[in-house]
This record gives C-alpha cells, structure tokens and sequence, in this order.
C-alpha cells in the first residue's frame, strides 16, 4: 500500500469540554496519512489518478473551523470519516494536535492519533 502525507494543516476552531473552549476558541494542527494504491498515478502523471490534496486539506479546515465537538476524539472521527469516502483512500491516519491546552501549569501540546481503514 502506497501513501501520501498531508501534515501541518491548521485551522481555528471551537473544540473542547469547557464553555470557554466553544466560544474563544483556539488553534488545532492536524496530520494524516492516506493509505491508497498510486500505481495509476505514477503511471499516468494524471490527477484523476491520485487524490487531491488541496480538498482533503479544505475537508479538514471546514471539520475543525464549524465543529462544536466537546473532544478531540469526535473531531478525529469525523475527519477520518470524510476523508475515507474520497475514492481512492482505503485507510486514514488522523493525528490531531490541540495546540494550548487549557491544563493549569502545563505549556505542551496534547495530541490524538486514530486510524480507520474503508469498510467495503
């Protein structure tokens, strides 16, 4: 199984369990890799052949700009959801970054990673 990775795609959101969180806001990053045959694609040089990145990456910003989720859990889901009724994409690994976590005296990054794989 070939792949491609699309990483660093940030966007604004409105995620989390407290109040604050749904009304001020805050950034969040997101990395996938798609699992998918690219054979095609090397073969043809054509993009009907191979996914196109810049809709993944507006399906990930819509998720995370419009999502009123309470966990980062829920928005992972969706993401790979979308993502996995591209055509081409038989697998998709979500990593989600919240970027500021609002955890008192801790200035790190908290992070979730899923895969989903198509059901056929």
């Amino acid at each position: 199984m070939d792949s491609i990775s699309i990483t660093g795609i940030r966007s604004y959101g409105y995620i989390g369990f407290f109040p604050e969180e749904k009304v001020l806001g805050q950034w969040f990053e997101v990395d996938l890799t798609l699992g998918l045959d690219l054979t095609a694609a090397g073969k043809s040089d054509a993009l009907e052949d191979t996914v196109d990145y810049g809709s993944i990456v507006d399906i990930v910003q819509k998720l995370v700009k419009n999502s009123k989720f309470s966990l980062l859990e829920k928005v992972a889901e969706a993401i790979a959801t979308d993502v996995l009724e591209q055509p081409l994409v038989e697998d998709v690994k979500v990593s989600l970054t919240k970027l500021a976590a609002p955890i008192p005296d801790f200035s790190g990054k908290v992070t979730i990673e899923i895969t989903r794989v198509k059901q056929k």
